[in-house]
C-alpha cells in the first residue's frame, strides 16, 4: 500500500504543476502582462512585430504599385525605430493585457463570437512617427479600428470545456499527490526509506516535466507556419514557460537534496561496534542448583 501511494504522488505531481500553471498562472493577466514585458526589448520580437505591423500598413494604403516600393522601406524602417521607444513598449504591455482580457472573457462566457483586438492605436502611433519624419503619403495612412482576431469561435467551446478541465486539475491534483506521499510515508514499515523513495520520485518527476517543456518547446515550433518568425515564437514561449522551468527545477533540487539527507541520516545513525562481544546468554537455572548435602554421602538406596 505505501509503495502504490508514493508511486501515485510522485506521477500526480508534475501533471498537477502542468495544470495548475495552466490555469491559474496563465490565467492571471497581472502575472502573464509581467511575463511578457520584456519581450518588448527582444530584437527578434522587434524584427517580427516591425514585419507585421509593416504590412498591415501597406496593406491599407491606397497608393500604385510603384508607389508601394518606395514607401515599403520607410515604413518598416519606422515600425522598427519605433519598437524602440517608450511608447511601444506602453503599446505592448496595453495590447498583451487588452488580449489577455479579452481571451479570459471568452473562456469565461458563454457567448459564441471570436475573441479580437483592435490595434488601432499602434497604427496611430506609427503615423504619427512617419509624419513627423516627413514620408511620402504617411498623411494617407488610415486608422481604423481593425478587429483582429485572435480566436475563431468555433474553436471557443473546446477551449472552455479544457479550460474548466485544467481550474479542476489544477486545484485538485497537487493536493491529492501531497496526500499520497503523506499517506504513503505514515503507512511505511520503513518510514525513512519511504521519504527516500518519494523524495527521488519528485525529483524524477522534476526532470520529466523539464523535458516534457524542451520537447514541446520543438513541437510548437516545428508546427509553426512559414511565414512566422521562429526566434520571435522561441522567445514568447521561453517567457510564458518560464515560471513553469522553475518549478520544475525546484521539484529536482528539493527531491534531491532530501534523498541525500534521508540517507546521510541512515548512514550516521550509531550502530553497535563490529568488534564488541554479545552479551552471555543467561544460564539455565537447572545447573545453578547445587547439593545441599555433605561431600560423599550418597543417596539412600531405596
Amino acid at each position: 500500500m505505501s509503495a502504490l501511494l508514493i508511486v501515485l504522488s510522485c506521477l500526480l505531481l508534475p501533471f498537477g504543476a502542468l495544470a495548475a500553471w495552466a490555469a491559474y498562472g496563465l490565467a492571471d493577466t497581472g502575472q502573464y502582462v509581467s511575463s511578457m514585458a520584456p519581450l518588448a526589448d527582444d530584437p527578434d520580437v522587434r524584427d517580427a512585430v516591425a514585419k507585421t505591423v509593416g504590412e498591415g500598413i501597406m496593406r491599407e494604403v491606397d497608393v500604385g504599385r510603384p508607389m508601394q516600393a518606395t514607401v515599403a522601406p520607410f515604413v518598416r524602417e519606422a515600425v522598427r525605430s519605433f519598437t524602440q521607444t517608450r511608447a511601444f513598449r506602453l503599446a505592448w504591455d496595453a495590447g498583451n493585457r487588452a488580449t489577455h482580457d479579452a481571451i479570459l472573457r471568452a473562456l469565461q462566457d458563454e457567448r459564441e463570437e471570436a475573441v479580437t483586438v483592435d490595434l488601432a492605436p499602434v497604427t496611430a502611433q506609427v503615423k504619427d512617427q512617419l509624419t513627423q519624419d516627413h514620408v511620402p503619403l504617411a498623411a494617407r495612412i488610415p486608422v481604423q479600428h481593425t478587429a483582429v482576431a485572435v480566436l475563431p469561435a468555433a474553436e471557443l467551446d473546446r477551449l472552455r470545456k479544457g479550460f474548466h478541465v485544467l481550474e479542476v486539475a489544477g486545484l485538485w491534483l497537487p493536493v491529492a499527490a501531497v496526500a499520497f506521499a503523506f499517506g504513503g510515508i505514515a503507512v511505511a514499515v520503513h518510514r525513512r526509506r519511504a521519504v527516500m523513495a518519494t523524495a527521488l520520485g519528485t525529483a524524477l518527476g522534476g526532470g520529466l516535466l523539464g523535458l516534457a517543456l524542451t520537447v514541446g518547446r520543438r513541437l510548437t515550433l516545428a508546427g509553426l507556419p512559414p511565414d512566422v518568425s521562429h526566434p520571435a515564437a522561441a522567445a514568447v514561449y521561453d517567457a510564458l514557460t518560464s515560471t513553469l522551468r522553475t518549478v520544475s527545477w525546484l521539484l529536482l533540487g528539493v527531491g534531491l537534496a532530501v534523498a541525500a539527507l534521508a540517507w546521510l541520516t541512515g548512514r550516521l545513525r550509531p550502530r553497535p561496534d563490529a568488534g564488541q562481544e554479545p552479551p552471555a546468554a543467561p544460564a539455565d537455572p537447572a545447573s545453578l542448583r547445587t547439593d545441599s548435602r555433605p561431600a560423599g554421602e550418597n543417596m539412600p538406596i531405596m
